[in-house]
């Protein structure tokens, strides 16, 4: 019927009751973007949300406009006793953890050999170090609820481009992780999932766009790798994966096909890559100097007041 609002996934053998009511989610880097959209999408189907991140204004507005429960905390997850500490409270708070999200992340981009080191450094930290130290804090109190651990990869991880060596390390090690923890807490009924995203409409991927050789260089990867898709689909996919406890998740339909023809991509993006870094040579100099988009911009503020 036209206007009818579809009904709600329900758990086998719990007639009517929607998957995520009364459990309680922790989403980190919930403050824009995927977090902030997929904390809200949990939210509306009646999960209690956790919202971790460095932007403390920004995560009390995003809690603010969730439908149930919701708190926030401030913290850095390459800071492994602050995660801890959050854990903790989170725990406290609502009783129980039964989804957790790693989520925070950060990119540059650039030539490698111009790259600044304390930035390259950086991505790795939050990105791989942050996903491995949120699920290191949350993992007790998912193994007492046999919970649900996600963690977001990117098409990076199946396809490592030019220009984008730090994010690129960074998401294959956080696939890496997340199925090495699955072999280990899986008997424990415990479930992990590794979600995979291609360019999406954040803020930073448009922070990535404001520079025209990375824009360029984007422009020129294989059809459909080198479109930008909206955030609202991608992050229902996510949800559904969540619902499902899903080993895998794609933002994008195409994605699932990448796995079966991963090991032909590095092969393909060098030859694309080497005779596009060839033209734009003369261009190279100068690109990707810091964390790209305003997430980017709040982390480095953050650490410049932590320092």
């Amino acid at each position: 019927m036209a206007g009818r609002r579809p009904a709600r996934p329900v758990r086998p053998g719990r007639p009517g009751r929607p998957v995520l009511q009364g459990k309680v989610a922790v989403v980190t880097g919930a403050a824009r973007g995927v977090g902030e959209l997929l904390a809200r999408k949990l939210s509306a189907r009646g999960a209690t949300v956790a919202l971790v991140g460095l932007e403390e204004e920004q995560l009390k507005q995003v809690g603010e406009r969730l439908h149930g429960e919701s708190a926030h905390w401030y913290a850095d997850v390459t800071d492994h006793e602050a995660m801890g500490r959050v854990a903790r409270e989170v725990s406290d708070r609502f009783g129980r953890v039964d989804i957790v999200v790693a989520n925070a992340g950060v990119a540059s981009g650039g030539p490698f050999a111009e790259s600044d080191p304390e930035t390259w450094r950086r991505v790795i930290e939050v990105n791989l170090v942050g996903g491995a130290n949120t699920g290191r804090a949350f993992l007790p109190a998912l193994l007492a609820s046999r919970g649900y651990f996600l963690q977001i990869a990117s098409l990076a991880a199946i396809a490592p481009a030019p220009m984008m060596t730090a994010y690129c390390a960074s998401k294959s090690g956080v696939e890496a992780f997340a199925h090495g923890l699955r072999c280990e807490v899986g008997h424990r009924g415990v479930g992990v999932g590794v979600a995979y995203l291609s360019w999406t409409d954040t803020d930073m991927v448009r922070g990535a766009d404001r520079d025209e050789v990375m824009r360029e260089m984007r422009q020129k990867l294989p059809w459909p790798s080198n479109l930008t898709y909206p955030l609202g689909p991608a992050v229902d996919r996510i949800v559904t994966g969540i619902e499902r406890r899903a080993p895998h998740v794609y933002g994008q339909w195409w994605l699932r096909g990448m796995q079966g023809v991963r090991g032909y991509l590095p092969g393909l993006l060098a030859t694309v890559g080497k005779r596009e870094i060839r033209r734009m040579e003369p261009r190279l100099a100068g690109v990707g100097r810091g964390l790209v988009g305003a997430g980017g911009e709040a982390d480095e503020a953050g650490r410049t007041q932590r320092h």
